[in-house]
């Protein structure tokens, strides 16, 4: 009998493959994108000290009342969020991290949202 791997670990295998070529660096860390059924997460991360500098989702504050599920308008409004506060930080430029997620629907509109408002990746 064969096993079927299930999304979740195909998933993780192309995040694995993506992470071979994308590396936080103090001058442009990691923008990473997390999506689980009903929130959206991002989390801008220092890969050579293993820090989280910037992170934003769905669950936060500011959001948890405007953004109801992991839909396209909530992804915009966690993008905006995200790249406010690392524009409070001092980060301007990140390179882009899928999470093995096709760049397309709400992984796209988070990433748009976040160029618009001032990240460049």
């Amino acid at each position: 009998m064969i096993i079927k791997p299930s999304r979740n670990e195909l998933r993780k295998k192309r995040h694995l493959r993506v992470r071979k070529k994308v590396f936080g660096t103090p001058e442009r860390p990691r923008l990473n994108v997390y999506k689980s059924l009903k929130h959206i997460y991002a989390q801008i991360i220092d890969d050579t000290k293993g820090h989280t500098l910037v992170s934003a989702s769905t669950l936060d504050p500011e959001l948890r009342d405007v953004a109801k599920g992991a839909n396209k308008q909530s992804a915009k409004l966690v993008g905006e969020l995200i790249a406010k506060r690392a524009l409070e930080k001092g980060i301007k430029d990140v390179v882009f991290d899928r999470g093995g997620y096709l760049y397309h629907g709400v992984v796209k509109e988070l990433a748009d949202a976040a160029r618009q408002a001032g990240l460049n990746f």
